[in-house]
C-alpha cells in the first residue's frame, strides 16, 4: 500500500493545472499589496525625464493634511495617518466605530541631483503628486555637435 497526496484531483499523478496557478505569486496580495500590518501601502510611480523626477501616489480618500513629505539629505519619506471615529446613541444601544489608517514609503534619490528648494507637491483626485527638479548641472544636455580640426 502506498500514500498518494490527492489534492480533489481524481487522477493524483495528474495534478489540476488550476493548483499551480493559483498557488503562485501573482494571487498572493499578502506579500506585495499589504504592509506586515496588514494596511495597504498605496501604488506609486516613479518617472524620471531630463528635468525632473514625478513621483506619484494613489491615496483615494485622503485629504491635504493627512500627508507628511519630508526630504532629509537624498532621502525622501512621504508618510501619512489618518484617524476617525464615530458614536451613535440611541434609546437602547450605543455604536462606536473608529478607524487608524497609516502609510510611510521611502525613497532614495540620486545623490547632489535633486534641487530641493523647488520640490512641488499637489493632491487632486486621490493621487498625490511630486515634482522633485533636477539641479541644472544635473539635466541632461542635448546633443552636441563637435567640430573636427
Amino acid at each position: 500500500m502506498s500514500v498518494i497526496k490527492r489534492n480533489g484531483n481524481s487522477l493524483p499523478a495528474f495534478p489540476t493545472i488550476f493548483d499551480d496557478f493559483f498557488s503562485r505569486e501573482f494571487f498572493n496580495w499578502g506579500n506585495s499589496n499589504f504592509s506586515s500590518t496588514s494596511t495597504t501601502v498605496p501604488a506609486v510611480n516613479i518617472k524620471e525625464n531630463a528635468e525632473a523626477f514625478i513621483v506619484e501616489v494613489a491615496a483615494p480618500g485622503m485629504e491635504k493634511k493627512d500627508f507628511n513629505i519630508t526630504l532629509d539629505g537624498n532621502q525622501l519619506t512621504i508618510s501619512s495617518a489618518r484617524q476617525s471615529e464615530e458614536t451613535k446613541k440611541e434609546e437602547t444601544y450605543t455604536r462606536r466605530e473608529f478607524s487608524y489608517q497609516s502609510f510611510t514609503r521611502t525613497f532614495q534619490l540620486p545623490k547632489d541631483v535633486v534641487d530641493a528648494e523647488k520640490i512641488m507637491a499637489t493632491y487632486e483626485n486621490g493621487l498625490l503628486n511630486l515634482n522633485i527638479p533636477k539641479k541644472e548641472e544635473a539635466k541632461q544636455k542635448g546633443p552636441r555637435q563637435i567640430a573636427i580640426n
